[in-house]
C-alpha cells in the first residue's frame, strides 16, 4: 500500500524586516548637488571677495569681543654715587631691568599693587636703554587705575631693593617718573582687528585662486590640447 507522500509547500521568505535605514549620504549628496552647482558657477573672484568679508568680520568680532586693556609705565634712573665712575650707572640700570621681574621684587611689591604675584609676573615687562641709565617698569591691565598702580609698585619696590646695596654697588636707583592712567587703551580696536582679518582673508581667497587652475589642468578638463597619435608605418611608406 503505497502511500502519496506530500511535501509541504516551500515556506516563502519572510520580508527582510530588518533592512537597514535609507541611504542618508546619498540623500544629503543629493541636496548638496544643487548648492554646488551654484558655488562652481560663481566667478573666480567670487572666492577672494568672500574671503574678505568673512575675515574682517571674525577680526571685527574678535576686537569688538575682546576687553580692552590699558598700559602705564613708570620710569625709574640710576644715581652713580659723588665716588664712582658715571659709566658704570648704565651698567647696573641694565642689570637692575632684568632683575625688576623676578620674585624677591614682586613679592614686595604685591604690598602696594594689591594683586598677586603671578598677575604682576603676567602684566609687568621692563625695558632698559643702551644710551641712558634708565628703566622703564610698564603693566598692562584692563582698568586704567590698576595699571598705574602695579608700574608704581614695581618700581617702588625695584628702588628698595637697589638701596639696600647701594652701599655696595655705589649706584642708587632714584624714581624719575610716575606712571599715569592711560585714557586710551593699548590693545587693538575693533576696526585694527577687522583690518587685519580681511587682510587674512583676502590672502587665503587669493591661495584659493592660484590652486583652482592648477587642479583644472591635473584632472585634464575639456581645455586639454590633444596629442596627436603615432602615424602609422604604411603612410609614412606612402608618402617616401
Amino acid at each position: 500500500m503505497t502511500e502519496s507522500m506530500t511535501r509541504p509547500p516551500a515556506e516563502t521568505a519572510a520580508p527582510d524586516e530588518e533592512a537597514g535605514p535609507p541611504a542618508r549620504p546619498r540623500r544629503a549628496l543629493a541636496v548638496l548637488r544643487p548648492a554646488l552647482r551654484r558655488v562652481r558657477a560663481l566667478p573666480p573672484w567670487s572666492a577672494l571677495v568672500a574671503g574678505v568679508l568673512a575675515g574682517g568680520l571674525l577680526g571685527a568680532g574678535y576686537g569688538l569681543l575682546t576687553p580692552a586693556r590699558y598700559t602705564a609705565t613708570s620710569y625709574v634712573v640710576a644715581v652713580p654715587a659723588d665716588t664712582s665712575d658715571p659709566a658704570s650707572a648704565l651698567g647696573f640700570a641694565q642689570a637692575y631691568g632684568r632683575v625688576a621681574t623676578q620674585l624677591a621684587v614682586l613679592a614686595d611689591a604685591q604690598m602696594w599693587a594689591h594683586v598677586p604675584v603671578a598677575t604682576l609676573r603676567e602684566s609687568v615687562r621692563t625695558a632698559t636703554s643702551p644710551d641712558a641709565p634708565m628703566v622703564s617698569v610698564s603693566a598692562t591691565s584692563s582698568s586704567p587705575e590698576e595699571a598705574a598702580d602695579m608700574a608704581d609698585a614695581v618700581a617702588r619696590a625695584l628702588t628698595r631693593h637697589a638701596a639696600a646695596s647701594a652701599d655696595d654697588t655705589r649706584v642708587e636707583l632714584r624714581q624719575f617718573a610716575r606712571a599715569t592712567e592711560p585714557t586710551e587703551p593699548s590693545s587693538a580696536s575693533a576696526a585694527v582687528t577687522g583690518l587685519v582679518g580681511a587682510s587674512a582673508g583676502g590672502l587665503l581667497g587669493g591661495l584659493a585662486l592660484l590652486v583652482r587652475p592648477r587642479r583644472a589642468a591635473r584632472d585634464g578638463g575639456p581645455h586639454a590640447a590633444p596629442v596627436p597619435g603615432p602615424a602609422p608605418a604604411s603612410d609614412v611608406r606612402g608618402q617616401l
